[in-house]
């Protein structure tokens, strides 16, 4: 899920050979494969906080990995780029739908195919994941269609990316391995780590501002002002963190709590360059802080488990 820019110009959606079926190659492009790292990292988490063993479990294991990121994932991808292909037209011509390497409305079909397998493979792993898996689909059309289109308010896209991205798949994990909902322990940190991701999502924000101001997109940079939303993401992902470390102490997960608390005195310390010109260096922390941010949820995730 990807934030772009909404436009009311009007570009007509490559029909050149619409009965062609596009190639694998452009649909793979069209799912985006880099974005399904995230998922897939939180999805982990989940399985490794359950403390369930992977013992007889290997193919639920291997499905909720194919669901949070190439299914889900991958799905939220092909529908944010055919409800975004005008603006993609303007923007980014090279990508699959506006440059015609998927005509017509193969974009849209694709969507709506990858989210019917979504929700079989959801089926496949029993009831808690399959609604876990309906609710993700939801917000990945939620997010880019009209009328909800989460995307187009500053407050509410960042939102909804960390609550699915990270706290769906987290929950997924943790389900797929139990085969039940997960404690209620292991939910409130999932939880914590989905609202810090909050700001992850505003960093990301940045390497649009221009575009974003000049066409009336709301993001957060844009409302606020770079260095005030800059801010607010620092904010954002250290207090979340400081809350999961004191609920790891009090729970005695005390070697989990020391590391969670290293790595967010890391993030802390790179935050300075990044206030210093957020526009710049938001790719920089993006690489640093976000790195350290999600080791961090894993080594809470493993406390959660037993494993340390």
């Amino acid at each position: 899920m990807e934030h772009s820019v909404p436009s009311t110009r009007t570009v007509p959606t490559p029909a050149s050979r619409p009965g062609r079926a596009p190639r694998p190659a452009d649909v793979l492009e069209l799912l985006k494969p880099i974005t399904w790292f995230p998922p897939m990292w939180a999805f982990m988490c989940g399985a490794v906080s359950s403390g369930a063993g992977l013992e007889g479990r290997w193919w639920f294991v291997a499905g909720g990995v194919l669901l949070a990121g190439p299914l889900v994932c991958g799905t939220s991808q092909a529908v944010n780029d055919w409800f975004d292909r005008h603006v993609d037209a303007i923007n980014e011509p090279h990508r699959p739908i506006p440059s015609g390497r998927i005509p017509g409305r193969w974009g849209l079909y694709i969507a709506i195919i990858a989210s019917l397998i979504s929700a079989s493979v959801a089926w496949l792993l029993g009831p808690v994941v399959f609604v876990a898996g309906l609710v993700g689909l939801a917000f990945a059309w939620a997010y880019s269609a009209p009328p909800l289109r989460f995307k187009a308010n500053g407050w509410l896209g960042p939102l909804v990316c960390g609550l699915t991205y990270e706290g769906l798949s987290w929950f997924t994990g943790a389900a797929v391995m139990l085969g039940a909902m997960p404690s209620a322990e292991v939910i409130a940190v999932l939880v914590l780590y989905s609202l810090g991701a909050h700001g992850i999502m505003v960093l990301n924000d940045f390497k649009a501002v221009e575009g974003d101001r000049q066409t009336g997109l709301t993001s957060l940079p844009v409302v606020l002002g770079v260095s005030r939303a800059a801010r607010l993401a620092c904010f954002t992902m250290a207090a979340a963190q400081v809350v999961v470390i004191a609920l790891l102490a009090v729970w005695g997960h005390a070697i989990s709590a020391v590391v969670v608390t290293g790595v967010l005195a890391a993030q802390i310390a790179a935050m300075p360059k990044l206030l210093r010109d957020p526009a710049k260096y938001a790719p920089w922390y993006n690489g640093v802080g976000v790195t350290l941010y999600v080791l961090g949820m894993l080594a809470a995730a493993l406390g959660l488990g037993g494993t340390i």
